[in-house]
């Protein structure tokens, strides 16, 4: 199979698997971009993290700072409460949550 035969056959799929949205409100529209604005934070820690580990390419290792991992951290913290403040979480309530539940499994596998 070549990639127009390929390119063809997902066309056909697209149109019967595609999903039918309906408009969405200006919540949901915040939700999206601001999911959107987290994985693209994400993607430049990671990025960080592979030039720390000096998994980078050239061009890409000798631009970076150390010092702009601390602002990149910072951004996927604050990107993330910003999510959880437009989709109605109440972030220190699950995060509290979330570490009772991996202390309680913790203390379960020590027994």
């Amino acid at each position: 199979m070549n990639l127009k035969s390929l390119q063809e056959k997902i066309k056909i799929l697209n149109e019967k698997t595609k999903p039918h949205y309906k408009l969405y409100s200006q919540q949901e529209k915040e939700i999206l971009t601001k999911t959107i604005k987290l994985n693209e934070e994400v993607g430049e820690l990671c990025n960080d993290i592979l030039s720390i580990l000096k998994l980078q390419r050239r061009a890409k290792l000798e631009k970076f700072d150390k010092r702009n991992m601390y602002q990149e951290f910072a951004d996927v913290v604050i990107t993330t409460i910003q999510l959880a403040s437009t989709a109605g979480v109440d972030i220190q309530r699950a995060v509290s949550d979330k570490l009772k539940k991996i202390e309680q499994r913790y203390l379960k596998e020590k027994r």
